[in-house]
């Protein structure tokens, strides 16, 4: 992984996890509220109970002319204790002495306290005024709950972490997949360039002493029309989508003719002969997807034909084909050939938008595109134009 693709990684994981992890955060935070605003009712309603039983144990005993006896209650969360008038302890089982007797509701950083007081015009004898109950059950909720929610916040953040990473090299899969065959494509297309170049150099250095004049010219023309080719196969791939084209009537014998006499001057660099089997015919096609596809497979058979060898180019009942008895393809290889910048790997050369244009064309026409090869045997690619013929 590149620089720049570990760049786009840690940007797409930082706004993903942390914009998920915030929307998780307020939610969280709005369920922790509303845990504590629930604990602390509770709290409230059991202790208010707690209060009034009390006060009514009092009064019932002071009723009976009997002495009040504090017992331990119920809820083994609350504790009480009993105050006079003046503040001063009666009976005391709470674990904080300084409490606010004026206020009725209040918490500190370990626990929550109820005061409920016992006003009754016909017991003044009561010494009993104050009741203070008190729970630490509050606060020990509220530090259960903060753990709970931090430990559900990191583990959603260790999942959505591992959830963001997948779906990123997931999406960049396919974008460096991209990177990775364009940066191919210019490596062998500096490499397919190099090759036509190198000899126009050396046949004009050549042709400059005065030495093999006809020969170096072949040479040089046979250069040119490969730079030709491979620049009107790159220019079609890159801008096919903005050129305007018009299907015309075409006489396809005569535009076979004529790239055949285009390929003579390449071909015969290898020594390479080009038979014509060809029959009359009229197709309604755009004429310059017609001669990419009659170009780029005779084009692809010189190139992967061996030399002193022959290029069979046939066009009978409406079917064109070209055979060439060069290093053929294998097997595995014959699904994916016709995709851009795949190549067999017994191919030397191309860069695989060829035979990607090839069938790119036949699916915009509706065409048969056929291929039978055998390894070091030859090929032969086939295209039928019957969807198309006048």
């Amino acid at each position: 992984m590149n620089k720049n693709e570990k760049k786009a990684l840690y940007s797409f994981l930082f706004i993903y996890i942390g914009s998920t992890v915030l929307m998780l955060f307020i939610l969280l935070l709005s369920y922790y509220q509303k845990e504590i605003d629930m604990v602390d009712r509770q709290c409230s309603i059991e202790m208010r109970s707690a209060a009034n039983m009390l006060k009514a144990a009092i009064l019932n005993a002071e009723m009976e002319h009997k002495k009040f006896i504090p017992k331990d209650l119920e809820n083994k969360n609350l504790r009480y204790g009993l105050f006079d008038k003046n503040g001063n302890v009666l009976y005391s089982k709470l674990e904080n002495s300084e409490i606010d007797l004026n206020d009725e509701a209040s918490h500190n950083s370990t626990h929550s306290f109820h005061v409920a007081k016992l006003e009754d015009q016909h017991h003044d004898k009561i010494k009993i005024k104050y009741i203070v109950l008190e729970t630490n059950q509050v606060i020990s909720e509220i530090q259960k709950l903060r753990i709970y929610i931090v430990v559900i916040l990191l583990l959603s953040t260790v999942f959505v972490g591992f959830i963001g990473y997948l779906l990123a090299k997931l999406l960049l899969k396919p974008v460096r997949e991209k990177v990775e065959q364009m940066d191919k494509f210019i490596k062998d297309s500096a490499h397919e360039l190099n090759t036509p170049i190198a000899v126009l150099m050396t046949s004009a250095s050549t042709l400059k002493q005065g030495r093999n004049v006809e020969k170096m010219l072949k040479y040089i023309v046979s250069s040119a029309k490969q730079i030709s080719q491979l620049y009107n196969d790159m220019h079609y791939s890159a801008f096919s989508k903005e050129d305007v084209f018009l299907d015309v009537d075409i006489d396809f014998c005569e535009l076979i003719n004529e790239s055949v006499d285009f390929f003579q001057d390449i071909a015969v660099t290898k020594s390479i002969k080009i038979d014509c089997e060809l029959e009359e015919c009229v197709i309604f096609m755009d004429r310059t997807k017609t001669q990419k596809i009659v170009n780029n497979l005779i084009s692809n058979a010189i190139k992967y034909s061996n030399k002193d060898s022959k290029i069979i180019v046939k066009l009978k009942d409406g079917t064109f084909s070209v055979e060439d008895f060069g290093i053929g393809i294998d097997e595995k290889d014959q699904k994916d050939i016709f995709k851009r910048y795949k190549r067999g790997q017994n191919f030397e050369g191309g860069f695989g938008i060829g035979l990607d244009i090839v069938n790119e064309v036949c699916k915009q026409y509706n065409l048969k595109l056929g291929l039978k090869s055998v390894v070091n045997e030859g090929s032969i690619f086939s295209v039928d134009f019957k969807s198309v013929l006048k």
